[in-house]
């Protein structure tokens, strides 16, 4: 389900890049990627700081990318983010993939926390990360400018299953 992005992953990642009833949701202006990017992203999309995968199906065709960012050894933490191709929305697996990414951070990685961001109005994404066993921490008032307008951020977190277990909590 999870594996290293890899070149043959470049033109699939193209398809939800240029898609703008996805990239709406971002900042990072994803229209302008070529393929020739796309495949300098893949072979640098992997170290010490920021961990990118492809989620592909049973076919190991890639469905979406989700990623640590930011990973930090000093403070165990590290940003979460995903994105699918449209093919793969409502099929559950960026659920899937969010446990499977959980599951590596906290026991191979050793991370305590895992946060993210994502616009408040994105009602789905929110679903998701809450399903996901992330808490809702804050929400930062016109955080963002897209589409020439003012947008507001939720802020969520998640932190490792073990640890709450071993201090009397329940693991997700």
């Amino acid at each position: 389900m999870l594996r290293r992005l890899e070149e043959k992953d470049a033109p699939f990642m193209l398809e939800w890049m240029q898609d703008k009833t996805i990239t709406c949701n971002f900042r990072y202006p994803f229209a302008n990627m070529t393929l020739e990017k796309a495949k300098y992203f893949i072979k640098y999309s992997f170290d010490e700081e920021n961990q990118h995968f492809a989620i592909t199906d049973d076919k190991d065709e890639y469905l979406g990318t989700v990623s640590l960012k930011h990973i930090s050894e000093i403070d165990h933490n590290a940003e979460y983010a995903i994105v699918t191709r449209k093919k793969a929305h409502g099929t559950g697996i960026a659920a899937r993939a969010t446990m499977e990414i959980l599951k590596y951070a906290f026991s191979d990685l050793g991370l305590h926390r895992i946060y993210l961001t994502v616009l408040s109005d994105n009602i789905a994404a929110r679903q998701l990360y809450e399903n996901c066993g992330f808490e809702l921490e804050g929400e930062f008032q016109d955080m963002i400018r897209l589409g020439g307008r003012y947008r507001n951020q939720a802020a969520y977190a998640i932190l490792n299953w073990k640890e709450k277990t071993m201090e009397g909590g329940t693991a997700v």
